[in-house]
């Protein structure tokens, strides 16, 4: 019986970037036939699901680039190491103390399923580091393939600073042109020796990657509904909710017509149920991994 997987004789004649790209198509499909990408180029986003998604980032790239780092050297991932082109820490580190002001390590959350994602990191990377590759592609290849449209739909959903403030994720200050470092990257991780049997296992981390990131959005609309049914709406604080539009102004007053329609983006076009908001989250996640993979 045939699955999606590779037959011997492709997987030994294509390449491994065509081939995670076929391993996963499914999946983007799924990803591209619902109305979560849809939802959020219109730009149906609040400010509380972003800076839980940017947390639960955080976790992971910090995991991830733990790994990335004791493995560097190891010839099953050195060819792909690009700290300074690629590395997400710092800039999560940014976004996370604006949003959530100096004491961000003390507020921000680990939900069971980001935990479960960050431990699938560390155990692959001290154990099996020739799988590492499959998470650094599916994370990183999408964020900087994505990452642009993201960051202008966020930016204007969320009325953030047009400097850049709370977007510094989405920034690659050290990529002078996307497609050619993707070509650079995907040409050395194409030169990466492994035999079949390791090309198979690293197409299936893969997909992996794609539903433990899948898992971290649903633990997150679990942890916003549960709130709300005890009682406890997850609005955040009001110097959070007015920081990025006073930074953007602070060198003046904030235009009446700006600040009106800043404020209509910031609640009359904001869902206010959890589910829906979720929703709208998710496909951040969709957004990120299936635009990026599938833009390259």
């Amino acid at each position: 019986m045939e699955t999606s997987q590779p037959r011997s004789s492709e997987s030994t004649s294509k390449d491994l970037s065509e081939l995670l790209k076929e391993a996963t198509q499914e999946v983007h499909e799924q990803a591209e036939n619902t109305p979560f990408m849809k939802n959020f180029q219109r730009g149906q986003v609040s400010l509380h699901e972003f800076k839980l998604v940017t947390a639960s980032l955080y976790f992971i790239y910090s995991a991830l680039e733990e790994e990335i780092e004791r493995n560097k050297d190891n010839p099953v991932y050195a060819p792909v190491y690009f700290p300074a082109e690629l590395h997400r820490k710092a800039a999560l580190e940014k976004d996370l103390e604006y949003f959530y002001g100096s004491n961000w390590r003390q507020e921000i959350p680990c939900p069971e399923a980001t935990q479960k994602y960050v431990e699938r990191l560390h155990y692959v990377g001290k154990n099996h580091p020739e799988l590492l590759v499959a998470h650094a592609y599916t994370r990183y290849l999408g964020d900087l393939s994505g990452g642009q449209v993201l960051k202008k739909i966020a930016q204007k959903a969320l009325g953030l600073p047009s400097t850049g403030e709370g977007l510094a994720f989405f920034t690659f200050d050290g990529v002078s042109n996307a497609t050619k470092f993707k070509q650079l990257y995907r040409s050395r991780m194409n030169a990466l020796e492994m035999d079949l049997a390791t090309k198979k296992r690293v197409l299936e981390e893969a997909k992996k990657a794609f539903l433990l990131n899948i898992r971290v959005f649903e633990a997150l609309q679990e942890l916003v509904s549960k709130s709300q049914e005890n009682g406890h709406p997850v609005q955040p604080k009001a110097e959070l909710r007015t920081r990025s539009v006073n930074k953007s102004h602070e060198h003046g007053p904030v235009p009446r017509k700006e600040s009106e329609e800043t404020n209509r983006r910031q609640t009359g076009m904001m869902p206010t149920t959890p589910l829906v908001r979720w929703i709208l989250a998710l496909s951040f996640l969709a957004m990120t991994v299936a635009v990026g993979l599938f833009a390259m």
